[in-house]
């Protein structure tokens, strides 16, 4: 069982002991990620999640980096839409002096304008990257056509607001979004008393301030396609998934491990062991504070792809007229129980677990109750919830490559019909 504490301001800080390990985690959640920005600024949560690393009034960026290196610990960050995270492991021995690099980081970076510019180059090449990435281009076009505004923008923002970034305007962007009933300071793994001590004593001095909220979003069918000289096309067929916090939401990641969760899915065994249509095929989800998406991604050549969209198609109607056998809903239970408790046993699994659970759901739920929620799934529920999310009309499609007309992939869809 873990501790939650909240602190005056609305801060919290959770924490959970693991017996019989030597290292400890440490997270630093701010619930505000890229849809928190307005069109003129987008990248900036990206952004910041760069500039914390780029030195401090203690320290510069060389002597963060040597901190962690001297005592072997690990320390990176991300950026999603809904959230961002600033994360350390070290061995416990350790734990005061990543708790002291991550405050001085997270509390008082400096901003520099030279770094500022400097880093418009590195984050530029991650867009860059990514425009040299099929998967990801098709996968973010999908996103952005069924998400208009701020939820449907790329993380890394655009090139056009990249260079209108500035320390001052960085700062302001935590001004308004970092705010104490945000933030979430997550520990798991070997600590001491003190170690909390200190965690509640740095986050208490945050200001209490009301956070921003973002536009409410909505799933949006949509048809987008994208020329670039490949050798395979990236396929991804979308539906509207569920929001992060949906009791829903054990159902549809079964149901995602049984059309395309793994080697031994359906739509894994047709597409690629019985016809061998493609290399690739999996359905993922994404969960988001009020919508959500459930996708399909498959690569294939352009000689191909047209019958392995059809095999898809003829797979999910097949789902939807009769559902998942027994044996299948044991599978994915199973191999979700694998995950959850093979996960136990890692600090950095556990602390991801209780950032994530205090932002977005009202708290971690323990091992045994998220067993429990997914044992309850019935082979009937998870076909209603199918029959909705999956629907004909609610179907969007985005490709990259060396793509075919727009009423090509319309006619191999039905996307004409709903017209």
């Amino acid at each position: 069982m873990y501790e939650r504490i909240v602190l005056p301001n609305g801060a919290r800080v959770v924490c959970e002991h693991m017996d019989g390990v030597r290292s400890a985690s440490l997270g630093i959640w701010v619930g505000a990620g890229s849809r928190y920005e307005k069109y003129s600024e987008a990248g900036s949560a990206h952004f910041i999640e760069h500039m914390l690393f780029k030195g401090t009034g203690q320290y510069t960026a060389a002597q963060l980096a040597e901190r962690m290196d001297a005592v072997g610990g690990q320390m990176n960050a991300y950026t999603t839409r809904d959230n961002t995270c600033f994360y350390a492991r070290v061995l416990d021995s350790h734990l005061p002096l990543a708790t002291d690099t991550l405050c001085s980081m997270f509390f008082d970076s400096k901003f520099d304008e030279a770094d500022v510019e400097n880093e418009k180059g590195i984050i530029q090449e991650e867009i860059d990257m990514y425009e040299d990435t099929p998967e990801d281009v098709a996968a973010e076009r999908l996103l952005a056509g069924c998400f208009p505004g701020a939820l449907g923008r790329p993380v890394l923002g655009r090139a056009a607001s990249l260079r209108r970034m500035t320390g001052g305007s960085l700062r302001g962007f935590m001004a308004r979004h970092y705010t104490a009933p945000r933030v979430v300071a997550a520990l798991s793994g070997s600590f001491a008393d003190s170690d909390v001590e200190e965690l509640v004593r740095r986050f208490s001095a945050m200001p209490a301030s009301m956070p921003e909220r973002p536009n409410a979003s909505a799933y949006h069918p949509c048809l987008t396609l994208r020329k670039k000289a490949t050798e395979q096309n990236q396929l991804v067929l979308g539906f509207p998934g569920l929001e992060t916090a949906s009791s829903e939401r054990f159902a549809l990641q079964l149901l995602s491990g049984i059309l395309g969760g793994n080697a031994s899915s359906r739509l894994f065994q047709t597409l690629r062991e019985k016809y061998g249509l493609c290399y690739s095929v999996y359905s993922f989800t994404a969960g988001f504070e009020d919508t959500g998406l459930f996708a399909i991604a498959a690569a294939t050549n352009r000689e191909t792809e047209e019958r392995a969209l059809r095999v898809i198609m003829d797979e999910l109607h097949r789902f939807l007229d009769g559902g998942a056998s027994e044996d299948e809903l044991s599978r994915a239970r199973e191999q979700v129980k694998a995950t959850i408790l093979m996960g136990l046993e890692s600090t950095s699994a556990r602390m991801n677990r209780l950032g994530f659970g205090e932002l977005f759901l009202g708290g971690a739920l323990a091992p045994d109750e998220l067993i429990e929620r997914y044992d309850a799934v019935t082979g009937e529920e998870l076909l209603a919830l199918a029959r909705r999310l999956l629907a004909p009309e609610t179907m969007s499609f985005s490709a990259a490559g060396r793509v075919a007309r727009e009423e090509k992939y319309s006619s191999i869809l039905g996307l004409e019909r709903r017209a």
